[in-house]
């Protein structure tokens, strides 16, 4: 399985997250995605060998439709499981030439996700109430649109986004990530 090196005009605009609760349906929702999405495989819930496996069927899936997958975790392990790319706190190490992508959700962690340098995306969440972390804090979108305007990074909406409510945010997003959003 090959590795590509995403450049700008390769960074998808839409990205599914998967997890245990998306775990059974992930085949079928891959292949709705539009061709040249992006996956971002956590499985965390999985042992370490079972996770593997999982995320070599799914790179399979994924690039077969043009997309890019990042694994959650570091540089190095990105590299060794031929991800395109990690996914992670700010902070988290370097992504060693691979595309990466930066969980931001407040002004601290913005600060520390504008200082990566290379291919960078800024997963900004929660903008909106989500099954994740049910009755958590959200942004919301005015909080949202302050940390986007701030980032250096292009921006990816989370928490609690579907494509209407990606449309409502539009104009300050480069794209936008869901879980149940794109399982269901």
């Amino acid at each position: 399985m090959s590795r590509r090196q995403p450049g700008k005009s390769v960074v998808p605009r839409l990205w599914l997250i998967t997890d245990a609760r998306n775990d059974a349906r992930l085949e079928r929702a891959i292949a709705r995605l539009p061709l040249g999405a992006g996956l971002i495989f956590r499985h965390y819930h999985l042992p370490p060998d079972e996770r593997r496996a999982r995320f070599d069927r799914l790179a399979r899936l994924i690039r077969t439709r043009g997309g890019v997958i990042v694994l959650a975790g570091d540089g190095p392990t990105a590299r060794r499981w031929r991800a395109d790319g990690c996914y992670g706190a700010p902070g988290d190490g370097t992504a060693g030439g691979l595309l990466r992508l930066v969980t931001v959700h407040d002004m601290a962690e913005l600060r520390r996700g504008n200082t990566n340098r290379g291919p960078s995306l800024a997963l900004i969440s929660p903008v909106f109430a989500t099954r994740t972390h049910p009755g958590g804090a959200t942004l919301g979108v005015p909080r949202f649109a302050t940390l986007a305007r701030l980032s250096r990074h292009r921006v990816i909406a989370l928490g609690g986004m579907t494509r209407a409510r990606a449309r409502h945010v539009g104009a300050i997003i480069d794209g936008w990530a869901a879980i149940d959003g794109l399982s269901d």
